[in-house]
């Protein structure tokens, strides 16, 4: 053995080297090590306790969001045209609210988690994207939005709501370095997906390939633990379901490859172009009249848009207020058939409600949109896999609008137990979000460079004189 062996150097300080064994770890040590650390346990109870706070938060919110949007449901039974009125009228008050105490609640909630992790260890401009007053804003305005019918999902904004729960523990460690900023942004809004949409997959999934953007080694524990923390306490509290149903789907055979196909286009198109229009829209630089009154009057602008909002449900019979989240699931147990005007009136309504600077996501509206678009192309061409073809159209719409095709594919395969049509999935996700590429630019991650522009600039160092 040679001078520069390790095995030879002499201790330093005076303190032995603990000896390796021949699998070259010292496992006495190393459980001296991990055991004796009470801080680096308390950090662990820290973040575990949290994920299970998250949950339990995204489960109240889920709750929250359901009663509003019955109240709503009952007051448009009882008088029709009511929401001619009150959609207009939650709608101004929501964005009244939003721009008044809590402007960092606006939009989905991913692009602000996404601006967070940009600004990292900068904590003042951290918080204009994620805290946990945002979180409790954001409860409150989701839920208002769906009070006026408002048709937008609380899939969004669950990321940003669980992303500021977790983000907690940086204030009851002591020793910050023992947590990462990164990490709890990551595992937070993962656990928001999986808690929302209980689908733990998909959790994983969407911490990758929409927030971490790669896998993490060092938070890649901290990830999964918040997931699985969050997903055990959804399905303790609403049980082992699958989110829209499961799906039926007969032995699948080349009679579904051409209209298969066609769907994945037209779903790839429509899902591009809903992507490029609620980025043009979002960063108001249009000169059509709609823009100049967003930017000039947005109280009024937001009355405007709940108005045409309450005018497409009402011509819809109510199909396409809320969420989407009752059509869908007809359309997936084939217990209800969309109407074709169906799939372009969710797409207006859905597109007006972000437009209107109401917290809103997109997530379940845009299932909603892509199953009527596969029901329609079902009826079109007289097939009879119309379940399958409803899956295909929810995954690829989802792939091509968040350009997150793995997400997607993941995501709906829970929902709808879809393990029938792993390879059809996946491969409808890849093409739909190639096809959305080549139309518009990536919308979360867009929207969020929108969000970095609101940090103030510094101020300017005045000369020596």
């Amino acid at each position: 053995m040679s001078s520069t062996d390790p095995g030879n150097q002499p201790p330093e300080n005076g303190e032995p080297v603990p000896r390796k064994s021949a699998r070259g770890h010292d496992w006495r040590h190393a459980m001296r090590s991990e055991f004796s650390d009470w801080q680096l346990w308390w950090a662990r109870a820290v973040m575990v306790a949290l994920a299970v706070i998250s949950g339990l938060v995204i489960v109240g919110f889920t709750a929250l969001a359901e009663y509003t949007y019955d109240l709503f449901a009952q007051l448009h039974a009882r008088w029709w045209w009511s929401p001619l009125l009150w959609t207009p009228l939650v709608a101004c008050a929501v964005v009244w609210c939003t721009r008044r105490f809590a402007p960092g609640a606006a939009g989905s909630g991913i692009p602000q988690v996404m601006a967070a992790l940009e600004v990292g260890e900068r904590p003042a401009a951290r918080s204009l994207f994620v805290s946990l007053r945002l979180s409790f804003a954001k409860i409150l305005l989701t839920a208002g939005g769906l009070l006026g019918g408002l048709s937008l999902g609380r899939e969004g904004p669950s990321v940003q709501i669980a992303a500021g729960v977790m983000l907690q523990a940086r204030r009851l460690v002591k020793d910050q370095r023992r947590i990462h900023v990164h990490g709890l942004l990551v595992a937070g809004g993962a656990a928001g997906i999986a808690a929302a949409f209980n689908t733990p997959l998909a959790g994983v999934m969407f911490a990758i390939e929409e927030l971490a953007r790669a896998p993490e080694q060092r938070n890649s524990g901290l990830i999964i633990t918040a997931i699985v923390l969050a997903g055990l306490v959804a399905v303790s509290i609403y049980g082992n379901a699958t989110y829209f149903g499961v799906i039926r789907v007969a032995h699948l055979d080349l009679a579904l490859l051409l209209p298969g196909l066609v769907l994945t286009l037209l779903a790839g198109v429509a899902g591009g172009l809903f992507s490029r229009l609620l980025i043009a829209s979002l960063r108001g630089q249009g000169q059509d009249p709609l823009s100049r009154l967003r930017t000039r009057r947005p109280i009024v602008f937001a009355g405007v848009c709940g108005l045409l909002v309450a005018a497409i449900g009402l011509v819809t019979g109510g199909a396409t207020f809320g969420s989407g989240y009752e059509s869908t699931r007809a359309m997936v147990e084939g217990s209800g058939v969309m109407h074709v005007a169906y799939a372009p009136f969710k797409f207006l309504a859905t597109w007006l409600s972000t437009w209107s600077g109401v917290p809103a996501g997109i997530f379940a509206p845009s299932l909603a949109i892509g199953a009527a678009l596969g029901n329609d192309v079902a009826l079109l061409v007289f097939h009879t896999q119309v379940p399958a073809l409803i899956a295909l159209g929810m995954v690829g719409f989802l792939a091509a609008a968040t350009q997150a095709p793995l997400t997607a594919f993941i995501i709906v395969m829970e929902m709808v137990n879809g393990h029938a049509m792993v390879l059809s999935l996946m491969s409808c996700a890849l093409v739909a979000s190639f096809v959305s590429r080549l139309i518009s630019p990536p919308l979360y991650p867009t929207l969020a460079r929108l969000q970095l522009e609101r940090i103030p600039a510094p101020p300017l160092e005045q000369a020596p004189r």
